[in-house]
């Protein structure tokens, strides 16, 4: 927030070049079979750190999104939403400064948001974590909470993390290769 306040120019167009590239990709494999598993599955719910909505342009419904997103930008006075490709620099409600709707060093995650992926980890039976160093918090703590509320935890990562000797099951390689094999397999 201090480097915004300092030169909100100079974030804004680092958030813009962000987005640019967000735009030219599309999700990946390990996105795709997520999206796949959420129509196999009862009841899913995807807590993400990421902030580029892929989750969602692969077609994920049920996404909290811990880190927010770089596809908005919120009013840091009132909270309202508005898509980030409108470049609005005042907020059309109440006049606030408008920024990317991310979370920042230093900042709260939305408590709505995490308290919904902390209950989602605490009632799941199975609870999978993907791709990351397991060492952000408190995101980092969901694979705990769901281990301590009795799911099997599975760990789809390259590399072996702070989390890897709490799991249940540990898949070295890649989500985009990992993924879709676990998929495949449960819908054969």
């Amino acid at each position: 927030m201090d480097g915004f306040l300092k030169n909100p120019d100079r974030v804004r167009d680092w958030y813009a070049y962000r987005r640019a590239v967000i735009d030219s990709v599309e999700p990946n494999p390990g996105h795709v079979a997520l999206a796949q598993l959420e129509t196999i599955i009862e009841t899913f719910t995807l807590a993400t750190q990421n902030v580029d909505r892929l989750h969602q342009r692969a077609g994920s419904k049920n996404v909290l999104e811990v880190h927010g997103n770089l596809i908005e930008n919120r009013c840091n006075s009132c909270g309202w939403l508005d898509d980030a490709h409108h470049e609005r620099l005042d907020c059309a409600q109440c006049g606030g400064v408008m920024r990317p709707n991310v979370v920042w060093f230093g900042e709260m995650l939305p408590e709505d948001v995490f308290a919904q992926a902390t209950d989602a980890a605490r009632s799941c039976d199975v609870f999978l974590t993907i791709g990351t160093s397991a060492e952000v918090y408190p995101a980092a703590m969901l694979p705990h909470e769901a281990r301590n509320f009795g799911a099997f935890v599975v760990e789809i990562n390259p590399n072996e993390t702070e989390f890897t000797p709490y799991a249940h099951a540990s898949l070295r390689g890649p989500s985009g290769e990992v993924l879709p094999e676990v998929v495949n397999a449960l819908m054969h």
